[in-house]
């Protein structure tokens, strides 16, 4: 082996993947401290999750008010936070119902304090945006005893794909999906992500013994192609206003919200399933599909 060779592996690495060995290893350190954490708020106790997911959703508030109204925080953003607390203890407590209307009221309130900014519309769409996803996985994670696989599903399924995606698409390459939103994605990333997320369904139920493999394989296809979903909107909403990232909260991820934009649609899809299921034993509906 040339005694120079592993000087250029760093370069190499960074060529292919678009980011510096130092960059990747700030991003992994980051990014196990928060998968640790959230899996043990997650087996902890639903009102432990409950915690965790809504001082996530508060900083996702403050990203949205900063992103969308401008860096210092208004009553609005305030307002925003509130309506979001009062929807996950609604349904920490078994109200789930209530914890979706406390945040549509929050989403109008909010709308009407910055009425006339030209920013009404996305200033209240961010109040659904940051509520819907804890009171979704609030709602599974409450359904016991099967709300921790429930929601450990839905988690590690947006993990995989994000890593796929990233990956398949940047070690395959081709044609762009969405140049205008997202240069970097690609369609060999998106395929990528599905295909890993539907194997990784299929997996979670043979490994946990819970749930139906092919059940959970088609679920996580489509859990992989709406949380790539959620990725775009995000890409777009910070197009829209010339930022790369929704903060920088998180060290080599930028935001909160560009680290949880595919949890939120994948939260709420599934959570739109098992209610379509049987709302009644939601956590059962979404790993069985009965």
């Amino acid at each position: 082996m040339p005694a120079d060779e592993p000087d250029d592996q760093p370069e190499t690495f960074s060529k292919r993947f678009g980011i510096s060995s130092g960059e990747l290893r700030e991003r992994a350190v980051s990014g196990l401290v928060i998968a640790l954490l959230a899996l043990v708020m997650v087996y902890w106790s639903p009102k432990a999750f409950a915690v965790l997911t809504f001082l996530v959703a508060a900083a996702m508030s403050w990203e949205w008010g900063r992103i969308v109204r401008g860096p210092t925080p208004d009553i609005g953003t305030l307002v925003h936070i509130l309506a979001v607390l009062i929807a996950a203890v609604l349904t920490a407590s078994g109200m789930a119902g209530l914890g979706v209307a406390a945040a549509i009221v929050g989403a109008i309130a909010v709308s009407a304090l910055v009425f006339g900014s030209g920013r009404s519309q996305l200033s209240g769409a961010g109040v659904l945006y940051t509520a819907l996803p804890v009171i979704a996985l609030g709602w599974l994670r409450g359904d016991e005893p099967l709300g921790f696989d429930a929601v450990l599903f839905v988690l590690l399924t947006v993990a995989v794909t994000d890593i796929a995606a990233y990956l398949s698409g940047r070690s395959i390459g081709g044609p762009k999906l969405w140049p205008q939103v997202s240069p970097n994605k690609t369609w060999s990333g998106l395929i990528g992500a599905v295909v890993a997320a539907a194997i990784v369904g299929a997996l979670f139920a043979t490994i946990s013994g819970t749930g139906a493999a092919h059940w959970l394989a088609s679920l996580g296809f489509i859990m992989g192609l709406v949380a790539q979903g959620g990725d775009l909107a995000e890409s777009a909403l910070k197009r829209h206003f010339n930022l790369k990232d929704a903060s920088d909260l998180i060290p080599g991820h930028g935001g909160f919200m560009d680290r949880m934009d595919g949890i939120v649609t994948a939260s709420i899809a599934a959570a739109l399933i098992a209610f379509a299921i049987d709302a009644y034993a939601p956590a059962r509906a979404l790993l069985y599909g009965s």
